[in-house]
């Protein structure tokens, strides 16, 4: 059963995790042939200014 954690900077559409979804789930059907309905995702918005990167807030 995959679990697919993936979390984000900032928001992201509804329209826009669904196509994420859509295609990691292809994606491990296609490559690993895991069954689309054990596949499981979850999307995590992280505010700009809890993310850094070099040392730099993003927001």
């Amino acid at each position: 059963m995959p679990y697919v954690n993936i979390k984000l900077a900032g928001k992201v559409t509804k329209e826009q995790k669904a196509q994420i979804a859509k295609e990691f789930t292809e994606t491990l059907e296609r490559v690993a042939k895991k069954p689309k309905n054990y596949t499981y995702i979850t999307f995590e918005e992280v505010a700009y200014e809890d993310w850094a990167i070099g040392g730099d807030l993003l927001g």
